[in-house]
């Protein structure tokens, strides 16, 4: 059984007293494919340690979360489209609106949402969505850039039945994790109504653990949780979700 974990920090701090330990637990559990989002120029050279050790199980994005969209996000934006220009990524991501923390940075937010789905175009790259408390501002911008070469993942989707198909619509799998095996996750009440070729798996590792690891650091194989969850949502084996999912992540990042 290959799993995939389409969205998972391995680089944060959280895991520097056992990361080849939880690596190891992760391959283990079944999961030979991580992919890695960035954050900031921060973080770089520590995603590219990562990769050179486990080069054929990691691979990396680059791009800006929202949340470090600040008054210099201009210098961050430089940072990631030189690194585009030097070498291969496996997306642009994660990228998006976040208004949970802050609302005020919302139009510098916006225009470093839409710059770089414009640099994924040019570099035929699919992008991986962060949105929180953003639903309607991350549509409008999808909105404005959408293309038949406009594609991705709609990261930690936690929105409504109509949300979730609206995504759909703009060519994003949508990133399921733990939230799902949440009491209050909602989106389990829906899920099965969303067929199998849309959904990609994550654990977005080191956060939001699923049950019953829940309020504990995440980590990949923990990501096991979530698939038998998905296993009873939609009435199908562990293993035949793991395939199918790790198919719809082949299509999306081309690996």
């Amino acid at each position: 059984m290959i799993i995939t974990d389409t969205h998972t920090h391995l680089y944060s701090e959280a895991f520097d007293m056992d990361r080849d330990e939880m690596m190891s637990r992760g391959l283990e559990a079944g999961v030979s494919r991580f992919f890695v989002p960035a954050i900031d120029s921060t973080y770089t050279e520590a995603m590219y340690a990562l990769e050179r050790k486990y080069p054929e199980h990691v691979f990396l994005m680059m791009g800006v979360h929202p949340i470090h969209i600040k008054e210099d996000y201009k210098k961050e934006l430089n940072h990631v489209k030189t690194a585009l220009k030097q070498r291969k990524f496996a997306a642009i991501g994660e990228i998006g609106i976040d208004l949970y923390w802050d609302k005020s940075t919302l139009k510098q937010q916006q225009d470093a949402f839409r710059t770089q789905i414009q640099w994924a175009k040019h570099y035929q790259l699919p992008i991986v969505i962060h949105c929180r408390d953003a639903f309607d501002e991350v549509f409008e911008v999808l909105e404005e850039e959408k293309s038949e070469d406009l594609f991705g993942i709609f990261h930690c989707f936690t929105g409504t039945m109509e949300q979730a198909h609206k995504a759909i619509s703009y060519n994003m799998k949508l990133g399921i994790g733990g939230v799902v095996t949440f009491k209050n996750g909602k989106i389990d009440q829906f899920l099965e109504q969303i067929d199998l070729a849309h959904i990609v798996l994550e654990t977005d590792a080191p956060y939001l653990a699923p049950v019953p690891y829940r309020g504990k650091r995440n980590e990949s194989a923990y990501i096991l949780e979530v698939l038998e969850k998905l296993s009873l949502i939609y009435g199908k084996s562990m293993e035949e979700i793991a395939q199918i999912t790790t198919n719809n992540s082949k299509n999306i990042f081309k690996i």
